[in-house]
């Protein structure tokens, strides 16, 4: 029997299906916890369409990435000029609402009204950068602070020019009003996470706490994400969902239309009592054991696990967004980062997998775990660049922008990843301590190497003899290879070296004359 579950699903992969194969011709193609596709072009005639799926619905298809503090205008040009070329489906934005002034990242995520006006850009630029994203082929999800307001204890006036008081803010939320949860721990703060009330009825560090069991606070929420909807947005990601009741994000989603994606922010905790199972039903929730997990991995004795992450004490894989960091584990120490030498592997690895819905990340160097971007002298976040050349450093200046997305090994991995999309595992060898081989149906190969020294050897491929693309040195197009090329032999094997802390990875439609 099909649920609405299933449904919403189905209808939402075949959307996406029917635009890939438009686009490519039938290819295949604390302060810090605050924040605590392939595709073308659309074909000619036809109306744009976001990627979407909605609550309840499973994992999206495809890829996406979150571009943490990008501006509206950089993140439309990268659209075009890069994320739809490279497959990735849909983008997950830093929140767009009017927010307290500061130079500290966390700021975005202290709003003071519901204006979509922000450091970031202008209600226009960011409409347009919906836009020109969905002409791309690819949707905007927007992170949601719907949990709280500001944690400012003095009278202010934020991004756009909105007065406010800690629990003030004209027009939308007021404590005379029974707008916010007061409890009784020590400062009105969460002292205890093994306690759910406090969890979901304390402040988390002095922000604001919305009563958002209240008819008043939910329609106001509602309107809200209404209004980014009418945007254009393809939906959203709800920021501190384990702060609010399961039920209480049940309400504030529950008129979004159907298609329209919910991810939940609901970190995992032991022995605590609020746990991500409990938010499944309103849509997919960020796994963080899984970006935790890969650390051990890629250091530790069990390298095959990597070939069944999920499978122990983590979401059902529908239900799970992925992640090797964000912007908040990048802060703590818990996952590895752009500037680890494991890191391009361990996103190797989640885009290999085939748990969850994965979401790679970009965002920029820093030096202090609190320093927001590089803006100009009026606080205005300065449009990201990359280099033609970006790839992995470990030497990045502080502000300089990461670019995960224009590494060509990552690029590889996107097109590796839609070619064998669903296909099962196969030809695994683990013979070497250090070197982990498999593929995935008869459509792709991976080999990796977490050594550090070069790997010489042979392994089994379910692919046919002939000559393949190695898109570990960029993607393949128009028969043409980014980089080297690698040979399945008659007896289906490679053979190969796979330098140190690196990979190889081929696949069907790479195969070269």
């Amino acid at each position: 029997m099909r649920t609405a579950r299933t449904i919403r699903h189905v209808a939402a992969a075949a959307a996406l299906a029917a635009l890939l194969a438009a686009c490519s011709g039938g290819g295949t193609p604390d302060q810090a916890t605050l924040g605590a596709t392939s595709t073308g072009t659309t074909a000619p005639g036809a109306t744009p369409t976001s990627p979407q799926a909605g609550p309840d619905a499973g994992p999206l298809p495809g890829v996406g990435i979150q571009l943490f503090q990008w501006s509206w205008d950089a993140i439309a040009q990268e659209c075009t000029s890069a994320l739809g070329p490279a497959g990735i489906s849909w983008v997950l934005t830093s929140p767009p609402q009017e927010h307290v002034l500061g130079e500290q990242w966390w700021t975005s995520y202290q709003p003071v009204s519901h204006k979509i006006e922000s450091r970031l850009g202008t209600r226009e630029q960011f409409a347009a950068m919906v836009g020109t994203c969905r002409d791309a082929g690819v949707g905007i999800v927007a992170d949601a602070v719907v949990n709280h307001m500001s944690g400012q204890e003095d009278p202010g006036v934020g991004w756009a020019g909105s007065s406010y008081e800690h629990y003030e803010y004209p027009g939308l939320f007021s404590d005379a009003d029974g707008d916010f949860h007061h409890c009784d721990a020590p400062d009105g703060d969460i002292q205890n996470y093994k306690d759910a009330s406090q969890v979901q009825g304390c402040e988390l560090v002095s922000l604001a706490d919305l009563a958002t069991g209240t008819e008043h606070v939910r329609d106001t929420l509602k309107a809200y994400l209404a209004d980014l909807m009418d945007l254009g947005v393809a939906g959203f990601r709800i920021d501190a969902a384990k702060h609010m009741p399961p039920a209480d994000v049940a309400a504030i989603v529950a008129d979004l239309p159907d298609g329209a994606v919910v991810w939940q922010e609901v970190i995992r905790g032991g022995g605590e009592p609020v746990t991500p199972e409990q938010y499944v039903d309103n849509g997919q929730v960020f796994e963080f054991g899984y970006g935790r997990e890969l650390v051990g991995l890629l250091g530790g004795s069990t390298f095959r696990q990597a070939l069944t992450l999920g499978e122990r004490g983590m979401l059902p894989s529908d239900d799970a967004v992925v992640f090797v960091t964000n912007h908040d584990t990048e802060r703590n120490g818990e996952t590895l980062v752009s500037r680890d030498a494991e890191y391009l592997l361990a996103n190797v690895l989640m885009l290999a997998g085939a748990y969850g819905t994965p979401v790679l990340y970009s965002g920029y160097a820093f030096d202090d775990r609190d320093a927001g971007p590089v803006q100009d002298a009026d606080g205005r976040v300065l449009d990201a660049t990359c280099a033609d050349d970006a790839a992995p450093t470990t030497d990045l200046e502080a502000g300089a922008w990461t670019c995960e997305q224009r590494w060509p090994a990552i690029q590889g991995m996107v097109q590796w990843r839609h070619v064998t999309d669903g296909a099962g595992l196969a030809a695994v060898d683990e013979s070497a301590s250090d070197v982990l081989a498999f593929s995935r149906g008869d459509l792709g190969t991976v080999v990796v190497n977490r050594g550090d020294e070069p790997a010489t050897g042979t392994w089994a491929s379910t692919l046919a003899p002939g000559r393949y693309c190695d898109v570990a040195g960029g993607t393949v197009s128009a028969g043409e290879c980014a980089g080297a090329t690698i040979v399945v032999a008659p007896d289906g094997t490679l053979s190969a070296t796979v330098p140190a802390e690196g990979f190889i990875a081929v696949h069907a439609e790479g195969r070269v004359s």
